[in-house]
C-alpha cells in the first residue's frame, strides 16, 4: 500500500522518520540528549510480522465488542494536510483513503483486531472470512441478512460481482489489482477480460466468479490463492452498489455502506460525515458508531496540527490526526509532557520511503548506484519525525515484512547513515556523468520541501544538474504513477498490504503490472525478475516462498537498484483529551478509527 502524503508524499501506504541510526528501546535522543528515546524499534516491528487468522461465523457476528467506557454522541474534529486523492474505493491504494474507508465502506471481509495488534481476518459482509475447497482454488462467500447502502437499497451478490467488474474498467486506474490478476491473468492483461467492465451488460464467466443466488459470491482461480480473504479486506475492494454506480463521478460523491455517509463535501476544504442510519451494527463484528459525526478539515500541515492538539484548546480537545504524525520540530515538547504523553499513540509502520528512479530515463546503474550512496538518509528522516519517526532503510523490505533481514546493508548505510559522498563522486565519474541534468519532483508540504533543499544539495554535490520540480501533493502519486511522467527521480513510500512480501514485491518491481496508476513507480521491467516473481507465487510453502522472496529482493536491490531506499517508517500521533478509544491499528499504521469516542 501506498503511503500517504500529509507528510505526502506518504503514499503507496505513512511514515515518519528517525533520528538515530539503530534504535534500542532505551537508547540515543533526538534533542540533545534532554529527552530519553522511548520510540518503538525494529523489535517491535517483528511483532507485527506474525500470521494473519482466519476467524469463523461467530468472530464474523456482530456487533463489535464495546470499547471499555466508550459513550455515544458529539462530534469529533479531524484535521488533514490535504485532500483525500480518490474517494471511490475502487481507486483507493493510500493509507489516508483507508482511514476514510473504515468508516464509509464495506468489503466483503475486514481485519479485526486486538489490543496487541494480532489481526484476524473476519466477514464483514460476508457471515465468515471464506470457505475454501478444491484445494485453496474456491472461495465461496455467503451474505448476511439486512445490508443496505445509505440510501436504504438491500446489498445482494450482484453488488459484489459488479464491484469486482468495475475494476476492469479503463478508468479505474489507482487501485490494486491482485483479485483482478487472480481471476484474469497477469500484469495488464486481466483488463481483456472485460474491458468496458460490467457497463455494456458483459461479465466475467460463471467459471471465473459466479452468483448462483442473491446470497452467494464463488471465485474460482487456477491456482490456489490463500490470501484472498485478506485481499479482499484492501478499500480497493470495498462494495460499490451497481444500482448508485455513476463511474468517474462516484470519485466525489461515492455512497456509503460503513456506519458514516458523507453529508457535505468542499473539495480542498473539508467533509463532514454524519451517521448512515442503514448500517445495521447487528451485521458488523469490527466498526463502532460511538460519535455522531466528524467534521474533517483540510490544509493542516503536521507542524500545525501538532501545536493545536499540544494545546488541547477549543474543539481540539475533541480533535484527533488520522494520518498527521507529531512535527519534527515538537517531538521533544510532546516526549518532555507526561500528560501529552498520555494521549499518544506509538507504531512501528510497514512502508519504505524510498527515491525512486525512473528506469525509462535513469538507464545508467552507476549513476543510480552513486545517488544512494550520496543519499543523506539519516538528515532526511531526522525532518520528518526524528526518533519517533523512523530510521535509516537499508534495503526495500521493511522490518514488519516477513523474512526481514536486519543488518542487510548493501550499499553501507549503518555505517555512513548521511552517504558517502566520495564513492559517489567516483561513481559519477565512472558513468561519465559530471553535469548531467535530472528532474527531481518532491510534493508540496513543509517536509518534502525540506527533504528537496538537502537532496538536491548532495545531487549538486556529487555533480549532476538539478532540476526541481514541486508537486500538489494531494495528487502525488496520480502524478508520479504516470508512465510518461517526465521526471528521473521522485520518492514514494510503499508497504505491505497484509504481512507477506508477497504483497511488496510484486506490486512495486513487476513490470508485467506497468500501466498508468500502478504502484511500479520506478518503471521496472527485468524479464528474471518477473519470471522469478511469477515462479514464486506458485510456491504454496510458506518458509520456501519466504526464502525465494529475499534472495529476489537481493537481485532487485544489488543488480538492479531501481530505488534508492531513504527510510523505514514510524507512527507517532497525539490527540485531544476528550477522545477515548485510542490505540494504534497495526492494519491501518495509524490510530484505530473504528473504536474512537468522545469522553463527555
Amino acid at each position: 500500500m501506498s503511503i500517504f502524503g500529509t507528510r505526502q508524499m506518504r503514499a503507496a501506504v505513512i511514515a515518519v522518520a528517525a533520528g538515530s541510526l539503530v534504535l534500542t528501546a532505551c537508547g540515543g535522543s533526538d534533542n540533545g540528549g534532554k529527552t530519553q528515546n522511548k520510540s518503538k524499534t525494529q523489535e517491535d516491528a517483528a511483532k507485527q510480522s506474525s500470521a494473519v487468522v482466519m476467524g469463523d461465523a461467530k468472530a464474523s457476528t456482530g456487533p463489535a465488542a464495546e470499547v471499555p467506557g466508550a459513550k455515544p454522541g458529539g462530534t469529533m474534529t479531524v484535521y488533514q494536510e490535504a485532500d483525500f486523492s480518490h474517494l471511490d474505493p475502487g481507486q483507493s491504494y493510500v493509507s489516508d483513503a483507508k482511514q476514510l474507508d473504515r468508516l464509509l465502506q464495506r468489503g466483503l471481509t475486514q481485519y479485526q483486531e486486538d489490543d496487541k495488534g494480532q489481526l484476524t481476518v473476519v466477514g464483514d459482509l460476508a457471515t465468515d472470512s471464506g470457505k475454501v475447497t478444491d484445494g485453496g482454488k474456491t472461495w465461496t462467500y455467503t451474505l448476511k441478512d439486512n445490508l443496505k447502502d445509505e440510501n436504504g437499497n438491500v446489498i445482494d451478490s450482484s453488488d459484489i460481482r459488479h464491484t469486482i467488474e468495475r475494476l476492469y474498467a479503463s478508468y479505474i486506474t489507482d487501485g490494486p489489482i491482485y483479485i483482478q490478476n487472480w481471476l484474469s491473468g497477469e500484469g495488464t492483461t486481466y483488463r481483456k477480460a472485460l474491458p468496458d467492465g460490467p457497463y455494456k451488460g458483459k461479465h466475467l464467466p460463471d467459471s471465473v466468479l459466479a452468483t448462483p443466488d442473491a446470497k452467494t459470491v464463488v471465485f474460482k482461480f487456477k491456482e490456489a490463492r490463500p490470501d484472498l480473504a485478506q485481499a479482499l479486506a484492501m478499500p480497493g475492494y470495498s462494495v460499490v452498489p451497481k444500482e448508485t454506480d455513476t463511474k468517474e463521478k462516484y470519485d466525489t460523491d461515492p455512497v456509503a455502506t460503513g456506519p458514516y455517509k458523507i453529508a457535505e463535501f468542499k473539495p480542498g476544504k473539508s467533509m463532514k460525515l454524519v451517521k448512515n442510519t442503514n448500517w445495521d451494527a447487528s451485521t458488523d463484528s469490527v466498526r463502532h458508531q460511538y460519535v455522531d459525526g466528524f467534521n474533517i478539515e483540510y490544509n493542516h500541515d503536521d507542524d500545525d496540527q501538532t501545536k493545536t492538539l499540544l494545546a488541547d484548546r477549543g474543539d481540539a480537545k475533541n480533535a484527533v490526526m488520522f494520518t498527521g504524525q507529531v512535527a519534527t520540530n515538537q517531538v521533544s515538547k510532546v516526549v518532555g509532557d507526561s500528560a501529552a504523553m498520555k494521549r499518544t499513540i506509538q507504531g512501528y509502520a510497514p512502508y519504505v520511503w524510498q527515491l525512486n528512479f525512473n528506469l525509462d530515463r535513469m538507464t545508467d546503474k552507476k549513476l543510480r548506484d552513486a545517488i544512494t550512496y550520496a543519499m543523506p538518509n539519516a538528515q532526511l528522516y531526522k525532518l520528518d519525525g526524528g526518533a519517533y519517526g523512523g530510521e535509516t532503510a537499508t534495503g526495500l523490505m521493511a522490518p514488519t515484512v516477513p523474512g526481514y533481514e536486519k543488518g542487510y546493508d548493501p550499499f553501507g548505510k549503518l555505517k555512513k547513515p548521511n552517504g558517502d559522498v566520495e564513492k559517489a563522486k567516483q561513481l559519477i565519474k565512472e558513468a561519465g556523468a559530471e553535469g548531467k541534468k535530472v528532474i527531481y519532483a518532491y510534493g508540496n508540504t513543509p517536509v518534502r520541501q525540506q527533504q528537496a533543499v538537502l537532496i538536491s544539495k548532495r545531487l549538486e554535490e556529487i555533480g549532476l544538474k538539478v532540476v526541481k520540480k514541486e508537486i500538489d501533493s494531494a495528487t502525488w502519486y496520480e502524478q508520479v504513477g504516470k508512465v510518461k511522467n517526465g521526471l528521473d527521480l521522485y520518492m514514494t513510500g510503499w508497504g505491505q498490504d497484509w504481512p507477506a512480501a508477497s504483497t511488496v514485491i510484486p506490486p512495486s518491481y513487476d513490470g508485467r503490472q506497468l500501466q498508468d496508476g500502478s504502484s511500479v513507480y520506478s518503471h521496472i521491467n527485468d524479464p528474471k525478475v518477473n519470471a522469478e516473481i511469477a515462479r514464486i507465487m506458485k510456491i504454496t510453502d510458506p518458509a520456501e516462498a519466504q526464502k525465494a522472496w529475499t534472495a529476489l529482493h537481493h537481485d532487485i536491490v544489488e543488480r538492479i537498484n531501481p530505488a534508492a531506499p531513504i527510510y523505514f517508517t514510524k507512527v507517532f500521533q497525539i490527540f485531544g483529551s476528550n477522545v477515548g478509544g485510542l490505540r494504534y491499528s497495526s492494519d491501518a499504521s495509524y490510530v484505530d478509527v473504528t473504536r474512537l469516542y468522545l469522553k463527555k
